[in-house]
């Protein structure tokens, strides 16, 4: 990934150009006083996953308008990455933490299986 030299690395930067077969979007509003219990399950699954092999991204964000609502996006290279992911302990232990401490209001997730993949970059629009 080509950083600025005046930038330091960060364990979010991740390269999402590498072919990406599945991806995952999810949506999660959680009570507020689970929120604490939320980001302490999500923190170490997130870091773990990051890890995979055929992990091209992972991303779990709270949404800078609502303190309580979180988004998830993730990226891997193909099925056998997704189900290595589905299946990996550190996932299944977050799972079962947010399930049974962790009210969740609203709650939207979609997995998309990637046929095409273009590169997205605004910037040149802008004179």
């Amino acid at each position: 990934m080509n950083t600025p030299a005046n930038l330091s690395f960060s364990s979010a930067d991740h390269n999402k150009l590498p072919a990406t077969g599945i991806v995952v979007s999810a949506y999660y509003r959680v009570h507020p006083e689970d929120r604490k219990t939320f980001i302490d399950a999500v923190v170490p699954e997130m870091a773990a996953a990051r890890k995979l092999p055929g992990c091209i991204y992972y991303a779990f964000a709270q949404d800078l308008a609502d303190a309580n609502a979180f988004h998830l996006v993730k990226g891997w290279k193909d099925e056998a990455a997704y189900q290595r992911h589905e299946n990996a302990t550190t996932f299944l232990q977050a799972l079962a933490t947010v399930v049974k401490n962790v009210r969740i209001l609203n709650r939207q997730g979609v997995r998309y299986d990637v046929a095409l993949q273009h590169v997205d970059d605004p910037r040149g629009k802008v004179a």
